[in-house]
This record gives C-alpha cells, sequence and structure tokens, in this order.
C-alpha cells in the first residue's frame, strides 16, 4: 500500500479544482506519441467526445478511426498488437466493454495481447446522455476476464499516469474515465503505482475504500464524519485488477466500500451478506439523480442492516450492533466504558454504492 501522499485541496472552504479523466487521457496519448513509436490508436467515431481526435492530429499515420463498428475495432488493435504494436482503442464504456465484449475476451485476453482499452463516460457522470449510456456494469465485465488488468483513476492526475503505465503493462489493460470535470484530488507530485492502494486520509474508527470519481466524495464524507467525532481513514482502490489485498485485509475490521467494487468485496469480505443496490437509470441530471439514488439505497440498507445483522442501535455511539455477538444482549447492562472498549475490538459494518 502506497503511503498517505500529498492532496490537492479540496473542500477546505474554496472551490475544488475540476478536470475530466478523459481530459488527462487525450493528453497522455500526446506524450505517448512523441516517445513512443509503436503507439497506435483507434477510436470508433468518438474520437472528440474521447479526447483521441489530438493524437490523429499530431500522428495521423498512427491514428484509425473504425467507425461505428466497437467489436471490428477490437479486432483490429488486436491485429496490430500482435505485430509489436501498443494498441490504444476507445469508445464509450457502454459500447467498448458491451458491444466488444467477445472481441476483448477472445482475440484480446485469450492470447494475453498489448491491447489499452480505455474507456470514456463510464458510470453515471454522462448524466443527460441517457440511461442508454450510463455503464456501471463495465468494471464488473473487465475484471472477470483471465488476464484483464483493470486501472479506475480518482482524477485527472492520476489518470494521466494510469495511461502512461498502461503503455508499459505488458498484455490486456482496462482504463476506466468519466465524461464530467470531476475534482482534482491529488497534488500533481502524486505517483501513481500499478497494483497498489493509496492512503489518502488516517483514521481510526473505519475505513472507505472508494475507486474513481467517488474517490472525492469519499474524502468529503469522512471530513463530514470527523465533524461527528468519527475518524474514518480512506483508501484509493485505483487498481482494481490485480487488487491490492494487503490493503485490503488490513481493513477488515470495518469495510466501507464506495463504487462498483461494492458488491464484489461484500460478496467476498462478508460471507452470508446479500443486499441488493441495483442502479434503475434514467436521464437527467446527475446531482439530482444522486440523491434520489442515496434516499433509495438508505432504506435498502436500513431494511438490510435490521432484519439480517442487528440486535439494536447503541443510543450512545449510534453503532450498529450485530446481531450474532454473542454477548450482544448483555450491553444494556454493562456500563458505557465497558461497552466503548468492547465495541472498538469488534467488526462494524457498513455499505454504500453511489457511483458505478
Amino acid at each position: 500500500m502506497i503511503a498517505t501522499p500529498e492532496l490537492a485541496p479540496l473542500f477546505d472552504g474554496v472551490e475544488p479544482r475540476k478536470a475530466a479523466t478523459r481530459n488527462a487521457y487525450g493528453e497522455a496519448l500526446l506524450e505517448l506519441g512523441a516517445s513512443n513509436p509503436d503507439v497506435v490508436v483507434l477510436d470508433a467515431d468518438l474520437s472528440g467526445s474521447t479526447k483521441t481526435k489530438a493524437f490523429g492530429k499530431a500522428h495521423p499515420e498512427r491514428f484509425f478511426n473504425m467507425g461505428v463498428a466497437e467489436a471490428n475495432m477490437i479486432g483490429v488493435a488486436a491485429g496490430l498488437a500482435s505485430q509489436g504494436k501498443v494498441a490504444f482503442a476507445s469508445s464509450f464504456a457502454m459500447f467498448a466493454t458491451g458491444k466488444a465484449f467477445e472481441q476483448i475476451r477472445q482475440s484480446v485476453c485469450v492470447p494475453e495481447l498489448n491491447v489499452k482499452i480505455c474507456a470514456t463516460h463510464a458510470g453515471l457522470t454522462v448524466g443527460e446522455d441517457g440511461k442508454s449510456h450510463q455503464m456501471l456494469e463495465d468494471v464488473t465485465i473487465m475484471r472477470v476476464i483471465p488476464g484483464m488488468q483493470v486501472i479506475v483513476p480518482a482524477d485527472a492526475v492520476e489518470a494521466r499516469q494510469a495511461v502512461l503505465a498502461a503503455a508499459e503493462i505488458p498484455g490486456p489493460v482496462y482504463v476506466r474515465l468519466s465524461r464530467a470535470s470531476t475534482p482534482v484530488v491529488f497534488s500533481d507530485d502524486y505517483r501513481f503505482e500499478f497494483g497498489k492502494a493509496a492512503m489518502l486520509r488516517e483514521g481510526g474508527d473505519l475505513a472507505i475504500v472508494a475507486m474513481g470519481v467517488t474517490v472525492a466524495a469519499a474524502l468529503e464524507a469522512a471530513d463530514t464524519l470527523s465533524t461527528m467525532g468519527i475518524e474514518a481513514r480512506v483508501l484509493n482502490m485505483s487498481t482494481i485488477s490485480p487488487m491490492d489485498v494487503g490493503a485490503l485485509q488490513s481493513q477488515l475490521w470495518v469495510l466501507f466500500a464506495v463504487g462498483a467494487m461494492t458488491a464484489y468485496w461484500w460478496y467476498v469480505l462478508v460471507p452470508g451478506a446479500r443486499v441488493n443496490l441495483a442502479v434503475n437509470k434514467r436521464s437527467g441530471k446527475l446531482r439530482a439523480y444522486l440523491e434520489e439514488l442515496k434516499a433509495d439505497d438508505d432504506r435498502k440498507l436500513e431494511r438490510f442492516f435490521y432484519q439480517k445483522w442487528l440486535a439494536k442501535v447503541d443510543p450512545e455511539t449510534r453503532y450498529l450492533l450485530r446481531d450474532d455477538d454473542e454477548d450482544a444482549g448483555e450491553d444494556a447492562s454493562r456500563s458505557s466504558a465497558d461497552a466503548s472498549e468492547r465495541r472498538r475490538t469488534k467488526p462494524r459494518v457498513a455499505l454504500a454504492d453511489t457511483e458505478g
């Protein structure tokens, strides 16, 4: 796990600097184009949106617009990679991973070719583009393919470095990027390390593990919790496959997962837990939509915890006590000091999923 890096100012009373990770992708491609003559870029008629257009202007002999034919784009990228090229293929996440799944699995991952699929417009950040484009499943689809490596950068600073790193990582890589401009989390001296989680904030009460554009929201949530006397550590899990299992295991005393990796960690790390936080996508303004989703998920989680896990809520600390604790019923007769000491040594569990 990476030691706590220096962060950019986020919520200190000033408007945070914002940038879209897709813009950082376009800038990184220009750097790669100038430094590595084997880098080629393919797009599916969306080069203006995916930000590959600048590479096409700078290196037209190494840029291929394949039209609205994502499956063919992946097949051509595989062919170029088989001849020694480092092929970057881009489209919206819905089309890059949904329409081209078979070609990614069969033509890229089975032969372990050097194809980098950098998909933009992932998750709910596409907003008004509509529910047909709001791809929440892409991380799961890519993660389960043997040989595919998955990176979800937290901000534009990490996105640029992740793309540069992807060019050096052998084999298939999927990089998930957003459309919207989101808060810049890291200072410019941050260094991305493939396969390693980064501790962004220390805290002894609970751990929030986040990826992608939800990392900024996790830091904001940790600051809010701090005003309530709850100190949360925040981990940026930007590499989803291979995952930094060691960093995760060190947080198992309490886990609060954010983003598309929630279902994976919840099912694997909390045996017997089953809670459905499926998102009903629709068109609309992102902020209003997230508020609606949050209210709905809060109801589901409250029902789940009370029915499956909880004996009661401690009136003093508001901590949720698990009903499988052998001595859960004895808390009422203990002093608050004894109960507090006991809670510090027992696991507490929470869960949220606001963005895919």
